[in-house]
């Protein structure tokens, strides 16, 4: 028997190295000498970077940059040598998680330290890069990571306007000149799921900047402070577009790379796949097994689980869903590839006891032994 484990992480417990562990511990008990190959996977977010560096046998890269806030924090990126490739998460730079909750406010977050990454890893050779761009704390349309790279937007005193999306209210000119030389032999792929544009009733500031901080009053700003930008930076790209879907994306970062930078937005989930070659593993396998922390309608929306159930239903694969625990409409996964799911949880306990990455492990396994066993019983 052939088995392939590609299991997202569990957010704030097992990563997907552990997690895809775990669920061969379990097979291995009911099948001893099936071939089980365990494959890392994210869809863009977070464990993309792991993921990543752990299919292609990258390397993790330490580097200080400026928080969301402004304030230095220790970062990392993955580094692939053999293809001079660049993986970096940018919430690990300006994610909404880096911030208190009491300080969210998009008006003042940053994605400076996000250009910061790509800096070093340019003056490091890389020239290939993947970049997720979820769990953003940011509405500065990117201005803040292009800055980093040397990219000007300048007040009406010539200097460079501050951090956040405030800044974005000074600019009156906008000057390419000094961006790094580099970037013109830069390619960026972009991993988002997202669909909407930079401004408007479905725009970054109307839909996200809420869950970011910010309150009516500023979404309205924010909002009119990104149409100007956006008139500003036609001036000199005319070809730039603030409505093309995903330029909304991580507060407008979408719309920086996708204008300043000629990135490619693409399916997270399909990026990674791609990337990592995990779709010969899969051809050849007998079952897959996937999941992620939760299961739920929104999973069907670009997320892992649903993408491997994809990939693995082209070849005509049986596919096995095993999660920290399912919602009501979860059943939205059975119509999308997933055959059946399973959540781990045995007995009820404390938020803290599931994702204790122990308990996690043990239930993980437990349960994959026990689906097996099934399957044991009924070949």
């Amino acid at each position: 028997m052939k088995v392939t484990v590609a299991i997202d992480s569990f957010k704030g417990s097992m990563s997907t190295i552990q997690a895809g562990n775990a669920a061969k511990i379990g097979i291995k008990r009911v099948f001893p000498d099936a071939e089980v190959k365990v494959c890392p996977i994210a869809d863009g977010g977070e464990g993309t970077v792991d993921a990543m560096v752990n299919a292609l046998g990258g390397r993790l890269v330490s580097v200080t940059v400026h928080g969301p806030l402004g304030q230095p924090i220790e970062s990392r990126y993955g580094y692939i040598d053999s293809t001079k490739t660049a993986v970096i998460e940018m919430a690990k730079a300006s994610g909404l998680v880096l911030v208190e909750p009491e300080k969210r406010n998009p008006l003042y977050t940053t994605t400076y330290g996000v250009g910061e990454l790509i800096r070093d890893a340019i003056e490091k050779g890389c020239r290939s890069f993947i970049v997720g761009i979820g769990g953003s704390a940011t509405n500065d349309g990117g201005v803040g990571m292009l800055q980093a790279l040397g990219f000007e937007f300048l007040d009406v005193d010539g200097n460079q306007v501050p951090f956040g999306a405030v800044g974005l209210k000074y600019i009156v000119k906008i000057d390419t000149s000094r961006a790094m030389k580099e970037l013109k032999e830069c390619t960026f792929s972009v991993a988002c799921d997202v669909t909407n544009p930079l401004c408007g009733e479905n725009g970054c500031s109307a839909i996200f900047a809420p869950q970011k901080g910010a309150d009516r009053e500023s979404i309205e700003y924010m909002d009119n402070w990104l149409r100007r930008y956006a008139r500003l930076t036609k001036k000199i790209i005319p070809t730039s577009d603030e409505y093309t879907p995903g330029t909304g994306a991580a507060g407008g970062l979408g719309y920086a790379f996708m204008t300043y930078l000629n990135a490619t937005l693409r399916s997270g989930i399909e990026l990674v796949i791609n990337a990592t070659g995990v779709e010969d593993i899969i051809k050849a396998s007998d079952y897959v097994v996937t999941g992620e922390g939760r299961l739920d309608g929104q999973s069907v929306m670009g997320k892992a689980p649903v993408g491997i159930a994809k990939l693995a239903k082209k070849y005509g694969k049986r596919v096995i869903g095993l999660s920290g625990c399912v919602t009501n409409d979860a059943y939205k996964c059975n119509e999308y590839g997933i055959d059946a799911f399973f959540p781990i949880l045995k007995s009820p306990c404390t938020l803290d006891e599931a994702m204790n990455i122990e308990n996690a492990s043990k239930n993980l396994a437990d349960t994959a032994e026990q689906v097996f066993r099934l399957i044991k019983s009924i070949e």
